[in-house]
């Protein structure tokens, strides 16, 4: 796992939720493209196409409302990962089974349940990772 560094002074993870809720919608998943890569983010965001999350990234269009929001929860658990680990460990870690999480992957978690239900335990767990290891 490689890590990457934080500057000392900030919040850890406070940028991270600011973009989550800040960014416009098409930049926000343009990022967390970046991040994920597009299977990922079309997984989350409950569509089977790339091409789907290439639209979103145009700003041609946009999922229905909770998968919007699963996105930007997504997002925010990407980015606070992110501040601390390269993207093919954040890759792996929304695949993987997560011991805090019931052993299940924290992508599945946000793509089948309620957006405002599960975004706190996916958050949890990856301050968890993040900051204890």
């Amino acid at each position: 796992m490689a890590r990457i560094g934080t500057a000392p002074d900030q919040r850890p993870g406070l940028r991270a939720y600011e973009e989550s809720i800040g960014l416009p919608f098409d930049d926000m998943v343009g990022r967390l493209r970046e991040i994920l890569g597009v299977r990922l983010v079309g997984y989350i965001g409950g569509v089977k196409s790339a091409r789907s999350v290439s639209v979103w990234v145009d700003g041609q269009g946009a999922p229905g409302e909770k998968d919007q929001e699963r996105l930007r929860h997504a997002f925010h658990a990407a980015a606070l990962l992110r501040e601390r680990y390269d993207a093919v460990t954040v890759q792996s870690w929304f695949k993987g089974m997560n011991p805090s999480l019931g052993d299940e992957a924290p992508a599945r978690i946000l793509r089948e349940g309620e957006p405002m239900e599960v975004a706190r335990e996916v958050l949890a767990a990856a301050k968890s990772f993040a900051y204890i290891g």
